[in-house]
């Protein structure tokens, strides 16, 4: 990943400025987690930035907006433990679920370090679906539940906390908790001063389209004088200007407006954010409009390395044995469980 690292006052700074963008689109109320604008002032290191653009769009996904998704995220909770004493179901053959593992790196077991005490995990309850407020107001997700999941596979005892995002560095670093399980970037600046695990969730971009329709799979030869939407300024507008330089691009302010023109057929594709995009398909705002198309691109470069568990550098022992723990959920099924019980659509 290339770039200058941006300095923790830069990055409190943003972290200020994104919640004041998510005040102000708050008191518009709308779509389904309003959508902050994408993208701007890219530097050079736009694995940062596409993170950065997606987290200011999915936290300015406000009032009834938010308040729809957190229902729906809470209505999947609650079946889920309806159903608990019956077997996790299958994945329909649509759905993709994601392996970041290598079976062939797996190694012998690594234990927990045996602390007298519980490993405190902190979150943050603003972040649906991978963090957020249940019916009881005590924080779920997807993240906050793999966590549990891990600590489990481990027999320690575990606690969660919810705090604010952009104080959850500073609190780990505090040692007001042990571990970070957010949608906290994995970047040079972030690993320069904290462990985390290898990635259990990464930000797919993805092709969309209009239903009914008959496009070819993306590709440089088959997008050549397609139209094709993205935000301006964003890192999926400079991923289509490097690898499809022969589509027709068509940028605009923001993914609302970008999605707005797919949906009216006012451009053939659009290249989003994956995530964002399965939450607007599973919406009322796309009205059943559109689908992915082709495949997920995971470039580091542009789309960044993931998020992992986060902690102090101090606490190497820890941060394997939740690495070695990560992967024996995946093996044994569970990671695809939890998966499929927040994601409804899936972005991959």
């Amino acid at each position: 990943m290339q770039g200058r690292e941006r300095n923790e006052a830069d990055e409190k700074a943003d972290f200020r400025r994104q919640r004041d963008r998510s005040s102000e689109v708050e008191q518009g109320g709308g779509s389904l987690w309003a959508r902050a604008v994408l993208g701007r002032g890219m530097g050079r290191d736009l694995s940062t930035h596409v993170y950065r653009s997606t987290a200011s769009t999915h936290a300015s996904r406000r009032g009834l907006g938010l308040s729809a998704i957190v229902l729906t995220c809470v209505n999947l909770l609650l079946a889920s433990v309806a159903q608990a004493q019956q077997p996790a179901p299958a994945a329909a053959p649509s759905v993709t679920i994601p392996n970041f593992w290598n079976p062939r790196a797996r190694g012998e077991r690594v234990d927990a370090p045996q602390t007298g005490r519980a490993v405190r995990f902190m979150t943050d309850d603003e972040f649906p679906p991978l963090h957020f407020a249940g019916p009881d107001g005590a924080p779920t997700g997807f993240s906050v539940e793999l966590a549990r999941a891990v600590c489990e596979r481990l027999a320690i005892s575990c606690t969660v906390q919810a705090r604010r995002f952009d104080t959850l560095l500073d609190a780990l670093n505090d040692k007001q908790g042990d571990v970070v399980a957010a949608a906290m970037p994995l970047t040079p600046a972030l690993r320069a001063r904290f462990l985390a695990t290898r990635p259990y969730f990464r930000w797919p971009a993805r092709f969309a389209v209009r239903n009914g329709g008959s496009l070819p799979v993306p590709s440089a030869a088959a997008l050549a004088d397609r139209s094709v939407g993205a935000v301006e300024g964003s890192a999926h507008e400079a991923y289509l200007k490097a690898f499809f330089p022969k589509a027709v691009r068509k940028t605009f302010p923001d993914l609302t407006t970008a999605e707005g023109a797919l949906k009216r057929g006012e451009v053939e594709y659009l290249f989003a954010d994956g995530l964002n995009l399965a939450l607007w398909f599973n919406g009322q705002d796309s009205e059943a409009c559109c689908a992915f198309v082709g495949g997920d691109y995971l470039e580091n470069r542009y789309f960044g390395e993931g998020i992992g568990f986060v902690t102090r550098t101090e606490d190497a022992a820890l941060s394997r044995a939740l690495d070695d723990a990560l992967q024996r959920v995946w093996d044994d099924g569970k990671y695809a469980e939890l998966y499929l019980r927040f994601f409804p659509v899936s972005p991959f």
